[in-house]
């Protein structure tokens, strides 16, 4: 079996894969199920409160994903996905309640252009709940050896890409009358500003 072929398997299986992305390595899930989620946060060590960002294969992915996102947000998220951004969105139907910690009324997302393998997993799979794969508060894994071993060996399937960007997504807040920062990441604040300037 291949490493593509062993990464969709477990993902529909519900567990955990590791795959890298155009920022750092991820530790990834299928989104559909609260029980799959669960089993990643475990993994991560991270606590069900914070939110987890669901990655698509692209926008119209996400657009069915999450139908209310084609309204007002559409265009936005349009002309800035695909790219090293998490965006958090009004989600008034209050989808993928298991990803949004607690802020169900808010989900983030991501299309990201991933490598060559995992986006051949991406593709075959449609969407993912994706977090760095590292421990909290641990440096951002920029290859597959960065990741913990605690985290490797808890996988379920891993794609190798070599060495990635290893910044994570800048998470821009899309709720209020003003985007915000909450986390810079690949694009510096200062490259926003300038930009909404």
């Amino acid at each position: 079996m291949s490493a593509i072929d062993a990464a969709v398997e477990a993902i529909r299986a519900g567990e955990p894969v590791i795959l890298p992305t155009d920022t750092v390595y991820g530790l990834c899930a299928t989104p559909y199920t609260p029980d799959a989620t669960e089993r990643l946060y475990a993994l991560k060590g991270r606590p069900g409160t914070q939110p987890t960002a669901l990655l698509a294969r692209d926008v119209d992915m996400l657009f069915e994903c999450v139908p209310e996102l084609r309204g007002r947000a559409g265009p936005v998220v349009r002309a800035l996905l695909p790219g090293p951004y998490t965006l958090v969105l009004r989600n008034p139907a209050r989808r993928f309640r298991w990803l949004t910690g607690t802020a169900p009324e808010t989900i983030g997302v991501r299309v990201a252009e991933l490598p060559g393998d995992a986006a051949a997993v991406l593709d075959r799979v449609g969407a993912i709940v994706a977090t760095s794969a590292n421990l909290p508060g641990g440096p951002d894994p920029r290859r597959l050896e960065d990741v913990p071993a605690e985290i490797l060996t808890g996988a379920a399937a891993e794609i190798d890409a070599g060495e990635v960007g290893g910044v994570p997504s800048t998470v821009l807040d899309l709720t209020g009358r003003e985007p915000r920062v909450l986390r810079e990441g690949a694009v510096p604040a200062a490259v926003l500003a300038g930009a909404s300037a």
